[in-house]
């Protein structure tokens, strides 16, 4: 007799921006841009920008904690928790490890993973694979970023691009079949791994004071190789997870993408056939986000009732590495 897996299922999620609206306009003070430059190109009006004070970690918490209330899950009752970032507080302990102190959780186990914007897509299907091995009984998922920290502000061509902010959801599971995290797609192609990176910081380009008058220790980014590579791998990661599932692109309710440019996000729908209107769009008021851009929207598209029981959504995301991923989800 062959056993069903468990689903795994999305019991709560949680955001936190942080309240420091940075404008194009704020950003044209600094370097040379305008409001019209950046959003004709981008999408983007405004970012969140995390206090000096305020850590990945401490969004991380919050987003967690608020995730942890809808879900009605005790913090006693999580024993994994994995966080996506590529902005942690330290390179070690974790940020899972801070952010499991922060929220008193007792006994977990905790990683950080690092896949940039496709991170959140990432520790999903992690989650739900040591989910439904059955030695877990509820994972805390997060994705947060500070990538203030890492910008160039001298560079205008990425310091435009990104702001701050976490995205959580507690996951846990149902003996509903057919139901939550249905499947994934996940892939790689570390040979693209010089379109967008950050070349000092680890044991490569340690910092020196020669890597820091070299400005080694800020995000590069040769943008438009990076959105020639984005809409190719979202579109093959979305049409392979929807034919593998037989479905339908007219049966998705809403699809959630990584947040990163308007124009790849509508050449994207213009290839999957699927309306604008189905897409769920908050670039405008955070730019790209990272790790934490499709936990921010996933929260925001639920609150706002883009989802209900029984809908079918996608999601679905590229970033640096070259990483890709999508995700499709019945929501119960």
């Amino acid at each position: 007799m062959t056993h069903t897996p468990r689903s795994v299922v999305i019991q709560g999620t949680g955001s936190y921006t942080p309240g420091d609206i940075q404008t194009n306009d704020d950003l044209a003070k600094i370097v040379d841009t305008s409001d019209e430059w950046i959003f004709t190109r981008t999408g983007i009006r405004e970012r969140r920008i995390a206090e000096e004070s305020e850590q990945s970690s401490d969004m991380g918490a919050t987003a967690a904690a608020q995730a942890l209330e809808r879900a009605g899950v005790e913090a006693a009752d999580i024993d994994l928790v994995i966080v996506a970032t590529i902005t942690p507080d330290m390179p070690f302990p974790s940020t899972a490890c801070l952010i499991q102190t922060k929220l008193g959780i007792p006994n977990a186990v905790c990683m950080d993973i690092e896949a940039a914007c496709s991170g959140f897509i990432y520790i999903l299907e992690v989650a739900a694979a040591l989910l439904q091995s059955g030695r877990y009984r509820h994972a805390l998922v997060v994705g947060t970023e500070k990538l203030s920290s890492i910008l160039d502000w001298e560079d205008r061509t990425t310091c435009v691009l990104f702001g701050d902010g976490a995205g959580a959801a507690v996951l846990g599971v149902s003996e509903t079949p057919n139901v939550g995290l249905l499947d994934f797609k996940l892939g790689a192609d570390g040979a693209k791994g010089d379109v967008l990176y950050m070349p000092g910081g680890g044991c490569a380009v340690p910092a020196t004071p020669d890597s820091l008058d070299r400005r080694m220790h800020f995000l590069k980014m040769r943008g438009r190789e990076v959105f020639k590579m984005a809409v190719t791998v979202m579109e093959k990661a979305a049409k392979e997870i929807l034919e593998q599932n037989g479905v339908n692109s007219d049966q998705l309710a809403c699809v959630i993408p990584h947040q990163a440019n308007l124009r790849i996000i509508e050449l994207l729908a213009a290839r999957l056939e699927i309306p604008m209107d189905r897409f769920y769009l908050n670039l405008e008021k955070y730019g790209n986000t990272s790790a934490a851009s499709i936990p921010i929207a996933l929260d925001e598209a639920i609150q706002a009732g883009r989802l209900k029981s029984g809908d079918l959504a996608l999601m679905v995301a590229f970033g640096a590495g070259l990483t890709w991923g999508a995700t499709l989800v019945r929501c119960p």
